[in-house]
């Protein structure tokens, strides 16, 4: 009897050894590719912004975006797969402000801007961080409300929460 349970044992062992081997997707079905980068031209423009304004404190991301993170924060990493709570504000590099909330929204960061999905996973849970975003990580070539198009936009975010 034992013989004729020994093969099909060793199947069971041989089966549960892979899955818990294997990668288990979260379900969103979205990863951020690690080496997107804005269009060269666009980094150069941003660069030139950030020089000509005198703009220092900020680290150059190897996508092409800026970042300063003015708080770490102590929670959680976001993922692309998470529900982000944020406080922040919007601006255009004139200082015109085009979208701000002083109470926390909750936004699926899969679904942001690239800048976004880019910057906040930068900072945990409870940190806040400066982003000066390309066009192309922003709106791109296309206008959006108050926003023209080929903006750089700069935004003040605060990561409350991460679920």
């Amino acid at each position: 009897m034992i013989k004729k349970l020994l093969p099909a044992f060793a199947a069971l062992l041989i089966v549960i050894f892979y899955s818990s081997c294997r990668v288990i997707d979260n379900g969103c079905g979205f990863v951020l590719d690690p080496a997107i980068k804005a269009p060269d031209s666009e980094i150069v423009r941003l660069d030139k912004f950030i020089t000509d304004n005198g703009i220092t404190g900020f680290t150059k991301h190897s996508s092409g975006l800026y970042y300063k993170i003015t708080n770490p924060g102590t929670g959680n990493f976001p993922d692309q797969c998470n529900l982000v709570g944020v406080t922040y504000t919007g601006k255009l590099t004139n200082g015109t402000v085009f979208d701000a909330s002083a109470t926390t929204v909750y936004l699926s960061l899969k679904d942001l801007i690239l800048g976004w999905r880019v910057g906040l996973p930068l900072i945990k849970s409870g940190g806040s961080i400066q982003l000066y975003i390309p066009p192309d990580f922003g709106y791109g070539n296309k206008a959006s409300g108050s926003i023209p198009a080929n903006s750089i936009l700069y935004f003040d975010v605060s990561l409350n929460a991460v679920k």
